[in-house]
């Protein structure tokens, strides 16, 4: 932070956005001071070719960073931010990560020698991935289309029993009624125990009919006799749940998640945009009623919306300045009464 107070954006009543660094901020947050974390960190992949999410790993670890692997420097660098993590949280405060399918060991395994306890891995199911592959002769290729991503569920270590953890900072136990998932029956409607799997319709479903590559016709079709509204599930985000609130600020012509096409002016540059209905039910899940959620990698401000439509508080770190300003944007407009339903 060069000795300099970061700039932060805000509605100090409920939320922050705050453009700095996070390994440079978040040892700055006091202790026992945060509810839950849920966050998309980099995933140590290369992603598009951009040095966060690979040379930058090793220039953060130092002089050892030259002679690591890549997925030795994202397994250094993401445990250097879950230790952060640990001491910043409540006990048993939760904590939720992203992740690659290729990466998530290394961050499992940062998470957990940071001192964390891995409760779980959710899955993000969805049929809109792009596979990122050479196309060879003979019909071969390198790489299988990603159709999940993972999703880190840990949890630091309680005071004592869950019961007196709860009594004594709130934290410790989910929401797992909050989080429940409706399934329609001829009696009426039966609220199911939240699931480790959640998927995203297909772009090209209809309000009446699912299309063929979607998550849900194929399991459903696949077994008929377990509705798959058991598992939660929301949309991707479309174009204007990602553009809405940025009405204002200037557009670019960009390629999002795509690897040809004509490009589209877009306010919103953001290339791993979530679905502001899967932030919602992950905050819901972790995070006590009107508690702080905190995002050590904000990006388009995802997880901020989902924060405030849920009654919760919200601080996070962002160091890129476009997408900070398009991450204040969004939140100011979806903190809005009315704008829950605009996309």
């Amino acid at each position: 932070m060069s000795g300099s107070r970061p700039l932060i954006y805000s509605d100090l009543r409920r939320w922050g956005v705050i453009e700095a660094n996070t390994l440079d901020l978040f040892p700055l947050l006091p202790e026992a001071s945060l509810d839950c974390v849920v966050t998309d960190p980099p995933y140590g992949i290369d992603f598009g070719g951009m040095s966060w999410d690979g040379k930058q790993m090793r220039e953060i670890a130092g002089s050892r960073g030259s002679g690591m692997s890549k997925n030795e420097a994202f397994e250094f660098f993401s445990y250097a931010w879950a230790a952060d993590a640990l001491r910043a949280l409540k006990p048993g405060g939760h904590l939720i990560s992203f992740c690659a399918p290729r990466t998530v060991h290394r961050l499992t395994t940062a998470i957990e020698e940071a001192g964390f306890e891995i409760r779980d891995q959710l899955l993000w199911m969805y049929s809109s991935g792009m596979p990122k592959s050479r196309r060879m002769e003979g019909g071969r290729g390198t790489a299988l289309k990603p159709a999940y991503e993972p999703i880190v569920l840990a949890r630091k270590k309680p005071d004592g029993t869950i019961s007196r953890n709860l009594e004594l900072h709130g934290t410790g136990a989910m929401n797992t009624e909050a989080a429940a998932i409706p399934e329609i029956t001829p009696s009426g409607t039966v609220w199911r125990w939240p699931a480790n799997v959640a998927y995203s319709h297909s772009p090209d479903c209809k309000s009446l009919a699912c299309a063929p590559d979607c998550p849900k016709t194929v399991m459903d079709g696949a077994s008929p006799a377990a509705p798959l509204s058991r598992i939660f599930h929301s949309t991707k985000a479309s174009r204007k749940e990602r553009e809405a609130g940025l009405e204002h600020l200037p557009r670019r012509e960009v390629r999002i998640m795509k690897l040809s096409g004509p490009l589209k002016p877009r306010a919103n540059v953001h290339q791993t945009v979530k679905p502001v209905a899967l932030m919602r039910w992950l905050v819901r899940l972790v995070c006590p009623p009107g508690g702080l959620v905190f995002d050590p990698f904000a990006g388009s401000g995802s997880t901020g919306i989902a924060a405030l439509l849920e009654g919760r508080q919200f601080i996070g770190i962002e160091k890129d300045p476009e997408y900070v300003v398009i991450s204040e944007a969004r939140i100011k407009h979806w903190g809005t009464p009315g704008t829950e339903n605009v996309a």
